[in-house]
């Protein structure tokens, strides 16, 4: 200050300023203890600053989507183990040439469709087949064995086998006739698909009709060396088995004149 000048002027454009000066120093105890105090409040935000701020802004996107997996995983985890209980073991699947097992379905005796099928090419009643094996034959059957089987057997008890397709596999069947041993006039050409709509054929199946045209079962899926081969072929052809003199191959037996 000017000692000059106005009091309270300043010569040197400076504020106004109130100075006190105590008499004791004991009397700026609180003001130095407001000083520390606000010298801690900003150490300690500083401290929060750096851990707090990867999780602000953008920063925050990463530990939230790492938590959302962690508790997804957590949840999927118990989830398995608590449906884990309840499951029923699954059984085990075996090969083909153990699990497919055919099993005879009876049909109670029900007379076979009177449907007309060609037969050499002729057109003939179904119903004037039997006494017969009704061998249906489907698409790359891939059952020559299981057909020369059951035309064995059936030859033994006396019964004629006829070779049964539709127009998709019937290029097939002089092939697997000859093969088997039984003439190309035993090939049924089912052109009304009858058989497959009354029976519902799985594989080569076989279908016994008896001498008044009814069929007593109906054998699905035969496979080579089945136990389930039809074994009653005698009571089907309505007599005992015939002596071994008397025997009259089913290759040989004539074909059925067309109706």
């Amino acid at each position: 200050m000017d000692p000059s000048s106005d009091p309270g002027q300043d010569d040197y454009g400076l504020p106004p300023v109130d100075v006190q000066v105590p008499d004791d120093a004991r009397d700026l105890d609180r003001d130095v203890q407001a000083y520390h105090r606000e010298l801690r409040a900003l150490r300690r935000r500083a401290r929060i600053g750096r851990v707090a701020g990867p999780l602000g802004r953008r920063g925050m996107l990463i530990p939230l989507i790492a938590g959302c997996l962690a508790l997804s995983l957590i949840s999927g985890t118990l989830l398995t183990l608590i449906a884990g209980h309840g499951v029923t073991p699954t059984p085990i699947k075996t090969s083909a040439a153990t699990s497919r097992s055919p099993s005879p379905t009876s049909l109670g005796n029900e007379p076979l469709p009177n449907a007309r099928v060609l037969v050499d090419g002729k057109p003939t009643r179904l119903r004037t087949l039997v006494p017969a094996v009704l061998a249906w034959v489907p698409q790359y059957c891939g059952c020559l064995l299981a057909l020369r089987q059951l035309t064995q057997r059936a030859a033994q008890a006396h019964v004629q086998v006829y070779l049964v397709g539709t127009n998709q596999a019937l290029p097939e069947l002089p092939v697997l006739a000859r093969q088997v041993g039984q003439p190309i006039t035993m090939v049924v050409n089912d052109t009304t698909d009858a058989l497959a709509l009354a029976y519902h054929p799985v594989g080569l199946t076989a279908i016994l009709a008896d001498s008044s045209g009814r069929v007593g079962e109906v054998v699905k899926d035969l496979q080579t060396g089945d136990r389930q081969l039809p074994t009653d072929l005698p009571a089907l052809a309505g007599s005992a088995p015939p002596s071994p003199a008397s025997t009259i191959t089913a290759s040989t037996r004539p074909a059925p004149q067309a109706s």
